[in-house]
């Protein structure tokens, strides 16, 4: 059963009311604050380059909180820190690039941040955040779709969620318009980027 509970239409909710249902106490239980756990967290992403294949990457360095709430998804919420100069595609050249001015200008724009500003529940466990994504200084909406994988307790006695993530963005909308011509057509770095996540959060000690 998903962490925010379900997403009903009138007529259920209406004989919800009616009914005066309890809360289900396994979704309550899970209200609360969470920090996201980086190093058993993925932030990544995937364009297309040279028409013909895809480069992935992701950030290293990356801090978060999250607010579920088991009862109202539309009080949940989302912030995300990441640190540009983290950006790692596996070929130092590629990150170099990537942290000049031909793109994120790391030394002048540090940082990228998400903050949320609405929350959904889908059905099932899926849901979909809403929020605002900061890049080079323009901050622009940013949806992203969302999958619960679960709740448990770790071995160290945390209690841990977990979340599969995805959404797509055109880079150019952020000022990130570098690109190169290809000789046989097209440019070399796609405008559509998409963004995968694996999260694991962590509730705060109370």
């Amino acid at each position: 059963m998903g962490i925010f509970g379900r997403k009903n239409d009138t007529a259920a909710s209406e004989t919800a009311v009616a009914t005066a249902s309890p809360v289900n106490p396994e979704l309550a239980a899970l209200t609360g604050d969470y920090t996201i756990d980086a190093s058993h967290t993925t932030l990544g992403f995937v364009a297309r380059h040279a028409m013909v294949t895809n480069v992935k990457g992701s950030f290293l360095d990356f801090s978060g909180s999250l607010h579920l709430d088991g009862t109202d998804p539309s009080r949940s919420t989302a912030s995300l820190d990441v640190t540009m100069d983290s950006i790692d595609t596996g070929n130092a050249d590629r990150d170099g690039h990537l942290k000049s001015a031909d793109f994120f200008k790391t030394d002048e724009f540090p940082t990228m941040t998400f903050r949320s500003t609405s929350a959904e529940a889908l059905g099932g466990d899926d849901y979909r955040i809403t929020g605002d994504l900061s890049i080079l200084g323009t901050t622009k909406p940013l949806t992203i779709d969302l999958e619960f994988n679960g709740a448990a307790k770790d071995p160290f006695g945390n209690e841990r969620v977990g979340f599969e993530g995805k959404a797509e963005i055109l880079r150019s909308e952020w000022g990130l318009t570098w690109n190169a011509a290809l000789e046989t057509g097209g440019v070399l770095i796609s405008d559509k980027i998409k963004l995968r996540f694996d999260i694991s959060a962590i509730r705060n000690a109370e």
